[in-house]
């Protein structure tokens, strides 16, 4: 198996209260799509934003993850089952699930372990469906300001399976028979903070941090702050979702 990389443990508590909501239509569309209700694979759920968004629509949701940190940090949802195990080796029973979501997470896997793990837990005709968001949407202007962070701050220290997510997962391989998902999107309205807290839990962001001993974010609230106006201005904010998903 894939040596586990923990890119996200020193901010699993601003991950937890900064990363965005996923949208309930996601996972009334991947419910509609399983062949059943009973159980569901949250894969790498991190802190937690996927398994609440399944437990609305399955018995039980068993979410995993491999950081300690992470799961330290997730909330207690009726109906979901946190466990510490890793994506490629879940210890999860064979055609136990009806439904396997993988949420912002399925680019740091070995996925051909990953897809051969799903194909043994699923049961026949589940749905797979992972996810994930690359830039967010505001104003052009204060886009302008992000993106230049985004590539010239921080972007050395981007780990390189971030390509996956910036080609929206078009050169990702799962072994299943495709099923087409609907265009859908993250829509949050974020204060100033909000969006520095964001920006604050980027493993790029955290690894510059580590790297270089300082923190990049203020820099970039500062470069933002003229364009924002008032800090605690709410600003509709968007994040486009690519959504690959199949069924075994």
């Amino acid at each position: 198996m894939t040596t586990f990389r923990d890119h996200f443990s020193t901010t699993s508590a601003g991950y937890a209260r900064f990363r965005p909501a996923y949208p309930s239509a996601l996972f009334e569309w991947i419910a509609g799509e399983s062949p059943g209700r009973a159980r569901a694979w949250d894969c790498a759920t991190g802190t937690g934003q996927a398994a609440r968004g399944l437990a609305a629509h399955f018995d039980l949701v068993v979410a995993t993850d491999a950081s300690r940190a992470q799961l330290a940090e997730a909330a207690s949802i009726p109906g979901v089952r946190y466990v510490r195990s890793a994506a490629e080796a879940s210890g999860l029973a064979a055609q136990s699930m009806d439904a396997i979501a993988v949420a912002q997470a399925v680019h740091w896997f070995d996925i051909p372990q990953f897809a051969a793990e799903a194909a043994r837990v699923g049961r026949p005709g589940a749905l797979v469906a992972v996810w994930t968001y690359w830039t967010l949407q505001i104003e052009p202007e204060i886009d302008a300001v992000i993106d230049r962070f985004y590539k010239e701050v921080v972007g050395q220290y981007w780990p390189p399976q971030r390509r996956l997510i910036e080609r929206q997962y078009r050169d990702l391989h799962l072994p299943f028979t495709p099923v087409a998902a609907p265009a859908m999107a993250i829509d949050v309205d974020m204060d100033l903070g909000a969006l520095a807290g964001y920006v604050g839990t980027w493993s790029a962001t955290e690894r510059y941090r580590a790297a270089r001993g300082e923190d990049p974010v203020p820099a970039l609230v500062a470069a933002v702050a003229p364009l924002w106006g008032d800090p605690a201005l709410r600003r509709a904010t968007r994040w486009p979702l690519a959504i690959r998903a199949g069924r075994i």
